[in-house]
C-alpha cells in the first residue's frame, strides 16, 4: 500500500473500461452564484429519505415545531432522522407522490410554515465546536443525530458508511467529479463554499485516520479546482487530483478504479480495500453539522434546461414542491408535452407530477425543451452491435442481461451479475434500437430484491415454527418427567406407608374373580352336560350292541322315577297351597296355569321346529316311489284315524272342562306322558317293518293316480289338516299337564332318537299309502 500512495501522490492515474462523452452544457447553471430559494407555504416531507428504514414518528398532527426539530427519530442504524425544515405546523401525516420513478405515494409530513422561520432552542442559542475536542464515536453519533444521507444520489447513510471503515480505511476518497450533463450543484459548492468543504474532510479524516486523502475533480471544472487547492494549503496529507472528463468517472466504483487501481469485489463495500468515498456535499453537511449544530434541512439544486430563462443553483429546503421552485426561477412550460427530469439526462427520470417534493438526494431538475432533446423513438429489435458491452463501464455483458430480463429469467440475471450494474445509462445511450436498456434493468433487480425478501421472510418463519416446534417437544417432555416423577414418589410412599401392598392384593383379587369367570362363560350347564354325556353313553352302547335303535327300557325307568319325584314335589306343593287362605290359592292357581300354558307352547314350537329338518326329507325320499292315488288313499286313512281318535278322546272326556285342565284329574300327567311315549315308539317299530317288507317294484304304484277325482283330493287335504288340528291341540293338552316333567324327559332325549322317530314315522306313512292304493287297484280290477 505504502507504494501505491506514492504513485498516487507522484500523481498516477489510471482508467475504467468503457464510458462515453455526451454534451456536457454545465456552462449555462455556473454564470450565476448560488441563491437561496424562499420558504414554501407547504412542505412535504417524506419520512423515508435514504436507503434503510425510516425513522419512527415524534410528532402528530396540529403539533408546532420549530426549524431543526426532530419529527422522526432511528432506533437502527440503518435509520436516520428527519428535522423540520422551517418553524410550522404539522397540517397532515399522509402518502404523498415522492421523488421517484414509479410515481408512488409514501407517507409523508405536511409542515405548513409560519413564515417566521425560527430555529429550535437547541440550535439557535448553541456555540460553534471544535472538532478536534470531540471523541471519534460523539462526532459519528453527530452526524447521525443530522440525518445526513449519501448525496451524491446513492443516498446511504453517511454515520453508518463511516462506521464500515473504521480501522479499515487507508485512502479516503473525496467525488468531485459530478460526470453527469447539465448538472453543477457540487462545481458551484465547491467554488462558493472550499474552506467549509475542507473542514468536513478535516472531520472526516479524524474519525478514520486514513494514510492519504485524495480529491477527485474532472479537469473541466477549473474555478472548482483552483478553490480547493486555496483551501488546502496547509494540508500536507491531502491531494487533489484533476481526472479525465469521462461519464461515468463520478461512479464510486469507477473513481476507486482511477485514482487507486483497485477494484471493489462483487458484493463488497470499498471498505473491502481499504478506501472509503464522500461526496462533497455530504462533506459539507457533516460540518455544518458537528460545528455549527445544524441538521441537515437544505441542499444546493441545479435548476437548467432551456425550459428555465435563467438556469442556474440554489439553496433549497428540504420538503420544498417542485413547482414552488419552477414559480420562482422563471421557468416557462412548453404548450404541447411539457417535460421535468429530476436529475440528469444520462441517470435521472421524468417527473409524473411537479407537486412531488426536493429530497435529500434530488441534486438537479432538468426542464428541457423538445428541440434540445431529441424526439424519443420508438424501442426497435436489438441488431447484436455490442456497443452496449464496450461502453459499459462496470464489464457486464448488456445484451444478455436485457434478453433475460425480457424473459423474466432472473437467476440467469444473477449469474451476470445484474446487481453490479450502475444504472449509469451508457448502454441505452450507444444504443442504435433505442432500447432501454436501464428500465429493464431496474426491473429486474426490483424483482430479485422482493424475491429474496419474500425467501429471508420465509426463512425466519420456518426457524421460528422450528423453534416452536422444539420447545413445544421440550415441554412435553418436561410434564413426562414430572408426572413419571410423581408417579414413582407416590409408589415409594405408598410402599412406606404400606398401602402399596393392600392395592397389589385388591388387584390379585379382582384378576382372580375374572379368571374364575371366563371358564364358566364357555362351558354348559351341569344339568344340561349329564344329559348330553348319558346321551352319548347310550349311543355307543346301542351301536356296540348291534342294535340300530338304543334300549329305551332304562330310559322309561328313569323317566319314570324322576316323574315320580317331580309329583311327589307337586302334591307336597299342592298341600302347602291348601293351606293357605283361598284368594291366595287362586292367584297362585291362576299364575301357575299361565305360566304353564306359557312354557307349554314354547315347548310344543321348539319341538316342531326341531323335527322339521328330519321328516320332511325322508318323506319325500319315501313318498318318491307312491303314486297320487296312493299318497290320497293314506292321507284320507290317517285323517279318519285321527278323526277316530279325537271323537274317542271327546266321549272320555269328563263334563267338567274346567277340572280336565287341572293337574289332580284321575290320570295322572306322567301316565298320560308314558302312553304318548310308548304310542310314538310302537309307530316307528310299524314304519321300520313296513320299510323292511317294501316291494321292490313302486313303478305300479304310479299307475291309478289319474283315477283320483278332484273332489277327493280336496276331502283328503281337509282331513289332513283336521287331523293335523287335532294332534296340535292334543299335544298342547299334554304339555300343559306336565310342563316341568315334560322338559325334563326331553332333555333326555337325544336328538339322534327324534330323528330316527321321525323317519321311522314317515317310513310308516309311506307304506301304508301303498297298501291302501294296491287296495284300490285290485277293487278297479274286480269292478272291470
Amino acid at each position: 500500500m505504502s507504494s501505491l500512495i506514492q504513485q498516487i501522490r507522484h500523481g498516477s492515474l489510471w482508467t475504467f473500461h468503457g464510458g462515453v462523452h455526451p454534451p456536457e452544457n454545465k456552462q449555462q447553471s455556473t454564470t450565476k452564484q448560488i441563491v437561496k430559494a424562499d420558504v414554501p407555504s407547504e412542505l412535504i416531507l417524506p419520512i423515508k429519505q435514504h436507503i434503510g428504514r425510516p425513522g419512527d414518528l415524534t410528532v402528530k398532527v396540529g403539533d408546532k415545531v420549530k426549524k431543526g426539530q426532530e419529527l422522526t427519530r432511528f432506533t437502527a442504524s440503518f435509520m436516520l432522522p428527519l428535522h423540520a425544515p422551517t418553524s410550522g405546523t404539522i397540517t397532515a401525516i399522509e402518502p404523498r407522490v415522492t421523488a421517484h420513478p414509479s410515481g408512488l405515494k409514501e407517507v409523508s409530513i405536511v409542515l405548513q410554515s409560519d413564515g417566521e422561520d425560527q430555529w429550535h432552542d437547541s440550535i439557535a442559542n448553541a456555540e460553534a465546536r471544535n472538532p478536534s475536542e470531540i471523541a471519534t464515536d460523539d462526532i459519528i453519533e453527530i452526524i447521525r443525530h443530522a440525518g445526513i444521507a449519501g448525496m451524491g444520489g446513492a443516498g446511504f447513510p453517511t454515520a453508518r458508511k463511516i462506521q464500515s471503515g473504521l480501522a479499515k480505511t487507508e485512502v479516503l476518497i473525496v467525488n468531485a467529479a459530478e460526470c453527469e450533463p447539465y448538472i453543477t450543484a457540487d462545481d458551484m459548492l465547491m467554488r462558493e463554499h472550499a474552506e467549509e468543504l475542507i473542514q468536513g474532510i478535516n472531520i472526516v479524516e479524524q474519525i478514520l485516520k486514513p494514510k492519504l486523502v485524495v480529491i477527485g475533480i474532472e479537469d473541466n471544472k477549473p474555478e472548482a479546482l483552483k478553490a480547493l487547492q486555496d483551501a488546502s494549503l496547509n494540508q500536507n496529507n491531502l491531494v487533489i487530483r484533476a481526472i479525465p472528463t469521462k461519464y461515468p468517472s463520478g461512479g464510486e466504483k469507477q473513481l476507486i478504479k482511477i485514482l487507486t487501481n483497485k477494484e471493489v469485489p462483487k458484493g463488497g463495500i470499498p471498505a473491502d480495500v481499504g478506501v472509503l468515498v464522500q461526496n462533497v456535499g455530504s462533506l459539507y453537511a457533516i460540518k455544518r453539522a458537528v460545528i455549527n449544530h445544524e441538521p441537515l434541512i437544505e441542499r444546493v439544486v441545479t435548476l437548467t434546461g432551456n425550459a428555465f430563462r435563467q438556469p442556474r443553483n440554489v439553496w433549497a429546503r428540504i420538503g420544498t414542491p417542485v413547482r414552488d421552485l419552477l414559480k420562482q426561477f422563471d421557468y416557462h412550460a412548453e404548450k404541447k408535452h411539457p417535460r421535468l427530469i429530476l436529475g440528469g439526462p444520462m441517470m435521472g427520470f421524468t417527473l409524473p407530477t411537479d407537486e412531488v417534493p426536493i429530497t435529500k438526494i434530488s441534486n438537479c431538475i432538468l426542464a428541457p425543451t423538445r428541440k434540445e432533446f431529441a424526439p424519443k423513438r420508438n424501442e426497435l429489435a436489438c441488431i447484436r452491435c455490442g456497443q452496449c458491452a464496450e461502453v459499459c463501464p462496470a464489464t457486464l455483458l448488456p445484451q444478455q442481461m436485457l434478453w433475460y430480463s425480457k424473459d423474466k429469467d432472473y437467476d440467469k440475471c444473477e449469474e451476470l451479475n445484474i446487481a453490479d450494474c450502475i444504472e449509469c445509462g451508457a448502454c441505452a445511450y450507444v444504443c442504435p434500437s433505442e432500447i432501454p436498456l436501464v428500465q429493464y434493468y431496474r426491473q429486474s433487480k426490483a424483482e430479485i430484491r422482493s424475491a429474496k425478501q419474500e425467501a429471508e421472510a420465509a426463512e425466519r418463519a420456518k426457524q421460528r415454527f422450528e423453534e416452536k416446534k422444539a420447545r413445544l417437544e421440550r415441554d412435553k417432555a418436561e410434564r413426562e418427567n414430572k408426572f413419571k416423577k410423581a408417579a414413582d414418589d407416590r409408589r415409594k410412599n405408598m410402599q412406606k406407608s404400606g398401602d402399596g401392598d393392600a392395592v397389589a392384593a385388591a388387584i390379585a383379587r379382582v384378576k382372580a374373580q375374572k379368571t374364575a369367570l371366563e371358564p364358566e362363560k364357555d362351558s354348559p350347564k351341569p344339568a344340561v352336560a349329564a344329559a348330553i354325556a348319558r346321551a352319548k353313553a347310550k349311543q355307543a352302547a346301542a351301536k356296540s350292541g348291534g342294535n340300530a335303535e338304543p334300549d329305551n327300557a332304562e330310559m322309561n325307568k328313569l323317566r319314570e322315577e324322576r316323574k315320580q319325584q317331580a309329583r311327589e314335589r307337586k302334591a307336597e306343593k299342592a298341600a302347602q297351597e291348601a293351606n293357605a287362605s283361598p284368594s291366595e290359592s287362586e292367584n297362585k292357581d291362576d299364575k301357575k296355569a299361565a305360566i304353564a300354558a306359557a312354557i307349554a307352547r314354547a315347548k310344543a314350537k321348539k319341538q316342531a321346529k326341531q323335527e322339521e329338518p328330519f321328516e320332511p326329507v325322508e318323506a319325500e325320499q319315501t313318498e318318491s316311489n307312491e303314486s297320487p292315488a296312493d299318497k290320497k288313499k293314506a292321507a284320507v286313512a290317517a285323517a279318519i284315524a285321527r278323526a277316530k281318535a279325537k271323537k274317542q278322546a271327546k266321549q272320555e272326556e269328563p263334563s267338567e272342562p274346567v277340572e280336565a285342565e287341572q293337574p289332580e284329574s284321575n290320570e295322572s300327567p306322567a301316565d298320560k306322558k308314558k302312553a304318548a311315549v310308548a304310542a310314538a315308539i310302537a309307530r316307528a317299530k310299524a314304519k321300520k317293518q313296513a320299510k323292511q317288507e317294501e316291494p321292490s317294484e313302486p313303478v305300479e304304484a304310479e299307475q291309478p293316480e289319474a283315477e283320483a277325482s278332484p273332489e277327493d283330493k280336496k276331502k283328503a287335504a281337509v282331513a289332513a289338516a283336521i287331523a293335523r288340528a287335532k294332534a296340535k291341540k292334543q299335544a298342547n293338552q299334554e304339555a300343559q299337564a306336565e310342563p316341568i316333567e315334560a322338559e325334563q324327559s326331553e332333555a333326555e332325549e337325544s336328538p339322534e332318537d327324534k330323528k330316527k322317530a321321525a323317519v321311522a314315522a314317515a317310513i310308516a306313512r309311506a307304506k301304508a299309502k301303498k297298501l291302501a292304493a294296491e287296495k284300490n287297484k285290485q277293487a278297479n280290477e274286480e269292478n272291470n
